[in-house]
């Protein structure tokens, strides 16, 4: 590639505020990209080595984040651990979301604990309720358009009541109101652009990681209520064909 391509990548991903490669995201976003996540650790230092990470810092990352309970070892492997395994399995369903058809009834969720909870029990409701794609409308009352299926966890079954039903004004003008459509749509679009222009794999992969974290923020409303020319689908489509790409150099590096 030539200097003044690179200038324009380099730009891209400044302009959309993307975070700088490191040993650790390099090697958390491979394998949150991989099914099974499990890679052996010749080929986490291979993807390192693309990037200009030496192997020495790869295995110190590695090393590191079976400290901290990111990885488990095994046999020369390394693996994602049960809390980054919940994490795929949102952007699994983030890149595959399972609708149905939608009827225009509405979930909603008030919460009904008694005043004073611990402050640890009002974050981990708030957590799920974002995983669950639920808008706050107000202090303790979430809703969103009842076409998703997921199940809720606990956190949320134990301090809510939870109800179903129709707003009596005009639903996209609400979901409007309970989510940034059209900023989630400019980045969506920003990221997409840049995807294009970027010429090497370190800044496909540094906007595609940006893309596929954008993609858990995607509200995924049915059509009737999103924005013309949403470009939920394309984003998803966009950032396989990336996954498609990277899937093929570990296969390359795991028969070499």
């Amino acid at each position: 590639m030539n200097d003044a391509a690179h200038h324009a990548d380099s730009s891209a991903t400044a302009d959309l505020a993307l975070r700088s490669l490191t040993a650790r995201s390099i090697v958390l976003s491979t394998l949150l990209g991989h099914h099974p996540p499990e890679l052996p650790v010749r080929a986490l230092v291979r993807v390192g080595e693309l990037f200009g990470i030496a192997e020495g810092t790869v295995r110190v990352a590695l090393s590191r984040m079976v400290a901290a309970g990111d990885l488990r070892q095994a046999d020369g492997s390394y693996a994602l651990t049960a809390r980054l395994l919940a994490r795929q399995a949102r952007q699994d369903e983030s890149r595959s979301p399972r609708t149905r058809r939608w009827r225009g009834d509405w979930e909603i969720a008030l919460v009904t604990t008694p005043e004073g909870r611990p402050a640890a029990e009002r974050t981990a409701l708030r957590q799920a309720m974002a995983e669950l794609r639920l808008a706050e409308l107000r202090e303790g009352s979430w809703l969103r358009p009842a076409n998703l299926h997921r199940p809720r966890p606990p956190v949320v079954v134990e301090q809510c009541t939870w109800l179903t039903g129709t707003p009596d004004d005009d639903p996209a003008g609400l979901a409007a109101r309970l989510w940034d459509l059209d900023g989630w749509a400019a980045r969506a679009r920003a990221l997409m652009a840049a995807l294009s222009r970027a010429g090497t794999l370190a800044d496909r992969f540094t906007i595609a990681a940006a893309a596929l974290r954008h993609l858990l923020a995607d509200p995924l409303l049915p059509d009737a209520l999103l924005p013309q020319g949403w470009p939920g689908d394309q984003l998803r489509a966009r950032y396989d064909e990336f996954e498609r790409e990277l899937s093929e150099l570990l296969r390359q590096y795991l028969s070499g």
